[in-house]
């Protein structure tokens, strides 16, 4: 077996079924309208106006000596660009089939429970200051594994780094021939439609405004994170920015200075989607998986559904 079978065979294992829910009124193209809430989880996304109104701020360390071992044994088969990054995204993959109110977004002043996960990353097709920045799109299924993670990272990066196939730098390019005062207009148009639900899903289909969430790499640029903020236009309810590699010491329970490898990571989270509670289960339970990512090598063995 050569090494690229390794990963396409681990890949197919069987993965729990998920069964498909009827569309009903007042749902939206890419996510079902929640019927069962507290009032006061109505009311507030009409207090709360903008996502920058709601956000909240979280920042936390990671020892990292588990992962790099972790990250080391995946290269040994095969996945060669494998690294941090695909571990918190098959984290954030993993997070969202057991944590799924992370995963809801506000579209209209409503809350919505996402039909699927959609990462959004921006790069650099080329690692130099003259490269402009593109923003790819990946999909997940809440029960992908890492194998599932790796591929599709993989597959849509190498994809978006043909000038061709990149839908949003082609978007960008069609509404930057617009003059400025309907440029001004226009964008006004498109907030309109993405608040009723009814931007074309052609748009929101390579839009970085819209998705689960946003992840950024300070690390590949050698600086700590950042807390970057929520964009108001679209739904993305989450940013994930994680920096560099770093060694600190730190006191052991015997008094003994240990030196640990640690990376940093900072959230910016929308909090009207679910509460402080749930927040801090989902996000400790995030970091259980960063700190033993082996679990991620499996589907699930059960996918959480949202409420109604």
């Amino acid at each position: 077996m050569d090494e690229n079978n390794k990963v396409t065979e681990a890949a197919v294992e069987t993965k729990p079924e998920k069964k498909k829910r009827k569309r009903r009124f007042g749902d939206r193209k890419d996510g079902r309208k929640i019927r069962s809430l507290a009032p006061y989880d109505y009311v507030s996304p009409y207090i709360m106006v903008e996502r920058n109104d709601a956000s909240n701020f979280f920042r936390d360390t990671l020892f990292i000596e588990e992962m790099e071992k972790y990250i080391r044994g995946k290269k040994d088969e095969g996945m060669k660009s494998f690294g941090v990054m695909h571990v918190l995204i098959a984290a954030y993959v993993r997070l969202v089939s057991q944590k799924p109110r992370v995963n809801r977004f506000i579209g209209g002043q409503k809350i919505f429970a996402r039909d699927i996960i959609e990462v959004n990353l921006a790069i650099k097709p080329e690692m130099n200051e003259n490269s402009t920045d593109t923003v790819i799109k990946m999909r997940f299924q809440p029960t992908d594994n890492v194998y599932d993670v790796y591929r599709i990272v993989e597959d849509t990066i190498n994809e978006a780094r043909k000038p061709e196939n990149s839908g949003f730098d082609n978007t960008a390019k069609i509404i930057n021939y617009v003059p400025g005062l309907i440029k001004k207009n226009l964008v006004w148009l498109l907030k309109l439609l993405d608040y009723f639900g009814l931007l074309p899903k052609a748009l929101t289909d390579v839009s970085p405004f819209h998705g689960s969430m946003f992840i950024t790499s300070m690390g590949s640029l050698g600086i700590p994170p950042i807390y970057h903020h929520l964009y108001n236009f679209g739904n993305v309810p989450m940013f994930i920015s994680f920096g560099r590699k770093y060694s600190k010491n730190e006191l052991a329970d015997d008094g003994t200075v240990v030196k640990r490898r640690c990376i940093d990571y900072c959230a910016v989270m929308d909090e009207r989607i679910c509460d402080g509670f749930y927040y801090s289960g989902a996000l400790k339970y995030f970091k259980s998986l960063l700190n033993h990512p082996a679990v991620l090598d499996e589907h699930p063995e059960t996918v959480v559904e949202d409420v109604d």
